[in-house]
């Protein structure tokens, strides 16, 4: 068993989705700031590597939908990409609010004691290399750190190649529904704990998963009610867009 998986989970049982949720441009520190409003002391988000390899955040391999970008991300540097609109798209009161690079994301997080979820979110053709970048990049801006940064990917080799360049950070498989070989895979790449969609996961399987000593987190949970079933079958944290319906500072199991 990975040492890592001995160790209590530091995060908290719920976690705002790409920083606010549904209530601010995505991967934004405009969102990061809308979560720790409601209460939350843990967000998750996307990072992905510029033209020149510097580790932002945003979700798509284009940026037409959450930005006044046009085309695939990869092919812009960082500092083209600073220029742009990450905002707008939601409403004028973000206008202006900038995509952040993950060193920008963790000084906030820092300041703030705030935990976060890193998705690894490789462009295609750099899984590799991004799973390596991030991972480099987050064991420097978090050392020291209590809490470390979770690292979590739907991308094998990018999570191997993180496990490689940061053995020391936890590690997370992302899935929609849980593969037959999820033993094999979450052994092989030395993670911590399983991420899966909500929708697919039956009280079973979460038995299996927790029995077998990881740890567990369910996406993209929006309903408190369900919210209270999956806590209740051990699920660990759960992920949610609607950070003003599921209360961040009480336990589930405690919640009206």
């Amino acid at each position: 068993m990975s040492q890592s998986r001995k160790q209590p989970w530091p995060y908290p049982e719920v976690v705002a989705h790409r920083g606010g949720g549904a209530l601010a441009p995505e991967n934004t520190l405009a969102g990061f700031r809308e979560g720790a409003r409601y209460g939350y002391r843990a967000a998750e988000c996307d990072v992905k590597l510029s033209a020149d390899s510097v580790c932002f955040l945003l979700h798509d391999d284009t940026l037409e939908r959450t930005s006044n970008g046009q085309g695939p991300a990869r092919a812009w540097t960082m500092a083209e990409l600073a220029q742009l609109d990450a905002g707008g798209w939601k409403g004028a009161a973000f206008a202006g609010e900038p995509l952040p690079t993950l060193a920008n994301v963790a000084a906030w997080c820092r300041a703030q004691g705030v935990s976060l979820n890193i998705e690894i979110k490789p462009c295609p053709g750099r899984e590799e290399e991004t799973g390596r970048r991030v991972a480099e990049e987050a064991a420097r801006l978090w050392a020291g750190a209590q809490t470390p940064p979770l690292l979590s990917s739907f991308d094998a080799a990018a999570l191997r190649a993180a496990r490689d360049a940061a053995p020391d950070l936890p590690r997370a498989f992302l899935c929609e529904a849980i593969p037959a070989d999820w033993r094999e895979t979450l052994e092989a790449l030395d993670c911590v704990a399983l991420h899966c969609d909500h929708a697919t996961l039956t009280e079973a399987q979460a038995g299996e998963i927790k029995a077998a000593g990881y740890q567990l987190l369910c996406y993209t949970v929006n309903d408190l009610a369900r919210a209270k079933t999956l806590r209740g079958w051990g699920v660990d944290s759960v992920c949610t867009d609607r950070i003003d319906q599921l209360a961040a500072q009480r336990p589930l199991a405690a919640q009206p």
